[in-house]
């Protein structure tokens, strides 16, 4: 047998297999289905049609209201107890594969993402990508050694960064242990080379902190989702919550806290975290949000997701009309 027509018998194979598959599905796989969120069947829009208040400023700094997270690419994932994921995720992004992702960001319009620059993989991935034309502008996430603080801002700016901050594992640590004064040195770091600064934070104690040093940064990147999903409850008991921040579980421990505070803060925030590692609809977790304060969304996103996700965001921004918290950017 040739090679074509090996092929064609392993292909009427796999359509008679792929049709069979209904009738052959386990009590698990129904359940599944079952349980999946309908899709809207949004159309994405082209950049044109995007809603006025699609893109916002931190200082002199433009950029699309959905930002393009870093973590996936470098192979970071919170997966909970699934000891694979993060070994998938770097076999699935090829170097090819993280600069399509961004080519239909930017498509989309979508023109702004973030990853850590101490993966020099990703790095050299984008400056490739900035040769070939790619005009997707670059929010460094960092998180140096006090020593080196100097050398990895530097960088940052060589590579043409618009802005840099405080990766939130860090910005937590150094407010536990008082190091405040070290956030504050970075910042402003930063911003002595007239790019923006920010500070991350997955507890609302470290934005806390830094607004009571007075150190000003010119935006955070703070935690918020609701805990409305099922892994982070005990199944069976709905409001019996599993007190596991430690084991990948969620990440923002007090949305309701955080949005009260942020409410009064007059600073812009971007917001983090804001699926839940994918366990919340994006209709529903872009929703909750905006409507809660968030002047920015950084998600992190697949290709396939990527004209999905705008078509999702330029929906709930459209709708935004009568949010309490002012728009700081």
């Amino acid at each position: 047998m040739n090679e074509t027509l090996a092929r064609r018998s392993f292909l009427k194979k796999s359509l008679a297999a792929s049709l069979a598959a209904p009738f052959v599905m386990s009590v698990e796989e129904h359940r599944l289905l079952q349980a999946a969120p309908a899709e809207p069947g949004l159309q994405p829009p082209e950049p044109a049609a995007l809603c006025p208040r699609w893109r916002g400023a931190i200082g002199k700094v433009k950029m699309s209201r959905l930002i393009c997270g870093g973590n996936l690419i470098s192979g970071f994932a919170h997966s909970r107890d699934l000891i694979y994921v993060s070994n998938l995720l770097k076999h699935y992004f090829t170097d090819e594969k993280i600069m399509a992702t961004w080519s239909l960001c930017e498509k989309h319009g979508v023109d702004t993402m973030i990853f850590n620059p101490e993966d020099q993989h990703a790095l050299e991935v984008y400056r490739k990508y900035r040769s070939q034309g790619g005009r997707i502008q670059y929010l460094a996430q960092i998180s140096p050694k006090p020593s080196e603080f100097k050398t990895a801002v530097k960088q940052v700016v060589d590579d043409g960064a618009v802005g840099a901050f405080l990766v939130g594992n860090c910005g937590d640590e150094w407010t536990r242990d008082g190091k405040v004064g070290l956030i504050g040195e970075l910042v402003t770091l930063i911003k002595d080379q007239k790019i923006i600064a920010g500070v991350g934070g997955h507890e609302l104690r470290t934005v806390a902190t830094v607004e009571k040093a007075g150190i000003a940064p010119d935006f955070y990147v703070k935690t918020l989702h609701s805990t409305n999903y099922w892994s982070k409850r005990q199944p069976g008991q709905d409001k019996d919550v599993i007190e596991n921040y430690g084991i990948d579980n969620y990440w923002c421990k007090n949305p309701e806290e955080t949005i009260r505070f942020m409410s009064e803060l007059e600073r812009p925030w971007i917001a983090y975290k804001v699926l839940a590692a994918g366990a919340i609809h994006p209709t529903t977790g872009f929703k909750y949000a905006f409507a809660s304060g968030a002047d920015f969304i950084l998600v992190g996103m697949f290709d396939f997701q990527a004209a999905e996700n705008v078509a999702f965001a330029n929906a709930v921004l459209a709708s935004q009309e009568n949010r309490e918290r002012n728009w700081m950017a």
